[in-house]
């Protein structure tokens, strides 16, 4: 086949994010928000003019800040752009799982292609005991979540006016009993858990965050 062949799809490269990768997470970042949470969230924060700029200071912090060492981030490329990006880290609880799932977004042109699993296995461990919050309703990514092996374990919240379910895979422990949490700041959009509403989370695990739709939400488009 030509070179330039339309129906030739490059390969898709999966690699830990770099410090100059910031501007182009960024970018995914807002580009899938926009894509999934239009509808859920309000255009003022979708549209917001100043949500890249927040975005890239973010994953600035994310990739540099050395108190955020122990996340692992990593983005998905292909013809030297990207179009998935993907964070995990120390849970809130570290009692219960290993890792938090915050981020995973893949761009809508490339869902089913293959990013989103391998961006998953790129910050978790098929071993690792790991939680997530996902928007409710998503029936896509959650569908992507149980096919990768996590559950919901009847937790859910609320932030920035989203309702979100509590998706986990291979927890150490027990749960006692489902918790129903209420964001009672709704004029707040919801940060990322960043899947991507993977909050809350310690200050010292993952980077301050201006008020936006949370990742889950995320964790929450994972293709």
């Amino acid at each position: 086949m030509a070179a330039d062949d339309p129906s030739v799809i490059s390969a898709l490269t999966v690699r830990p994010a770099r410090a100059e990768d910031a501007a182009q997470m960024a970018r995914v970042n807002v580009q899938c928000w926009q894509e999934t949470y239009r509808g859920l969230m309000s255009d003022a924060v979708l549209d917001d003019p100043g949500l890249l700029a927040m975005r890239g200071q973010f994953w600035t912090a994310a990739l540099t800040d050395q108190r955020y060492r122990q996340n692992r981030a990593a983005v998905a490329e292909r013809d030297g752009q990207l179009v998935g990006i993907a964070m995990s880290g120390p849970p809130l609880d570290a009692g219960a799982w290993t890792r938090h799932l915050y981020v995973l977004y893949v761009r809508a042109a490339e869902h089913g292609m293959g990013a989103g699993p391998t961006l998953l296995e790129a910050v978790i461990d098929p071993d690792e005991s790991a939680m997530l919050w996902v928007a409710d309703p998503n029936p896509r990514a959650q569908a992507f979540y149980r096919k990768h092996g996590f559950v919901a374990d009847g937790a859910a919240q609320v932030e920035g006016g989203v309702r979100e379910i509590r998706m986990v895979r291979g927890a150490r422990h027990v749960i006692d009993s489902p918790r129903v949490a209420v964001e009672v700041n709704a004029s707040r959009p919801g940060r990322d858990h960043t899947s991507q509403r993977h909050q809350r989370r310690s200050p010292r695990r993952a980077p301050p965050e201006a008020p936006t739709p949370s990742a889950a939400t995320t964790a929450t488009t994972p293709w």
